[in-house]
């Protein structure tokens, strides 16, 4: 192999693993994301070069193939406007660190910088409606093997607002179950937050983990191996399948529950900010990730929501619906 063909390697090595993981601290979820570009575009530049991906060197990632694998994603793969952006965000941060690499490539190294985002419209927010969620949780399983564990997933999913990963890596430790019962979630740019959690939510806790003392075991699991994702999503459709809705194009997963949480907070009056800390959508200071809302603000905000079983909450008519800065919003958690 030339050394230019190995210079190739070594970068693409070199920023997969030291660049985004050690300089940029992305979590792994991330990296593959930044992975599957790499991936990707590779195959894309040895189909059009007619040579295998180990034949090519670092001046075969020009301007004009980085153009023509964007419109192969639109055009052939039939990929979204919004998977393009991303696609391009990811090369985007791949060519900068080229540039700082090897200097020869910086003239096409900027032209790639300049190529810009397509405009697309925001996705629309799914989510269900209380009575639809109450339902859901009356007709969830009681008994069975794996009966206590999907009813305490569904039901924290929709208490915290998490992320299908921020469960998938949800361990003993992050959670506190005492008298005000919270969990840490790990969240996007290695960023921690607390969310408070409903009595009900605690006691399932309590009772499914009532055979995992180990710190670092994990709180949802299947024959002793973390829930993944994709296992999350899964048990999700399980469960709520039944109230998807072609009408409207809602498939129930569990990123509907983020959503949901999100809807619920603001019809119960709860202020945008606060919703933002409890999702994880504040800007907090390394210092100081938790403490933007305080512990009071999350506590009303998790009584004016838990669901039937204790007070009922009084309501505020929700006049957000006609508020497009916030549905944007909403589409963006």
């Amino acid at each position: 192999m030339s050394a230019d063909a190995s210079s190739l390697g070594a970068v693409v090595q070199s920023f997969l693993v030291d660049h985004l993981i050690v300089v940029k601290g992305l979590r792994p979820a991330s990296v593959r994301s930044y992975r599957d570009t790499v991936r990707l575009l590779l195959g894309f530049v040895a189909a059009d070069k007619g040579c295998p991906i180990t034949r090519l060197r670092l001046e075969d990632l020009s301007y004009e193939r980085i153009a023509g694998f964007l419109r192969h994603l639109e055009v052939d793969r039939h990929n979204h406007v919004r998977t393009r952006n991303q696609r391009l965000a990811a090369i985007h941060t791949l060519f900068e660190y080229i540039a700082t690499r090897s200097p020869e490539m910086l003239g096409a190294c900027q032209r790639v910088a300049a190529i810009p985002m397509k405009r697309a419209a925001p996705a629309e927010t799914r989510f269900l409606e209380r009575d639809e969620v109450d339902g859901l949780l009356r007709r969830l399983p009681r008994e069975g093997r794996l009966a206590l564990r999907d009813r305490a997933l569904v039901l924290f999913l929709y208490n915290t607002g998490a992320r299908a990963q921020e469960v998938a890596d949800l361990r003993v430790e992050n959670l506190d179950l005492g008298e005000h019962p919270i969990v840490r979630l790990h969240g996007k740019g290695d960023k921690w937050r607390t969310c408070p959690l409903w009595r009900q939510t605690a006691e399932l806790l309590r009772a499914l983990l009532e055979a995992k003392p180990r710190p670092q075991a994990p709180v949802f699991s299947s024959n002793g191996h973390a829930l993944t994702r994709s296992g999350i999503y899964k048990v999700v459709r399980r469960h709520a399948s039944h109230l998807d809705d072609p009408r409207i194009g809602r498939r129930v997963s569990p990123h509907v529950f983020r959503h949901t949480a999100a809807v619920h907070l603001l019809e119960a009056g709860v202020e945008v900010n606060v919703i933002r800390g409890w999702l994880g959508h504040a800007d907090l200071s390394t210092t100081n990730r938790y403490a933007e809302i305080n512990t009071r603000a999350k506590l009303d905000a998790l009584r004016a929501t838990e669901p039937p079983g204790s007070s009922e909450p009084s309501r505020v008519t929700p006049v957000w619906r006609s508020d497009q800065v916030l549905l944007d919003w909403l589409a963006s958690l």
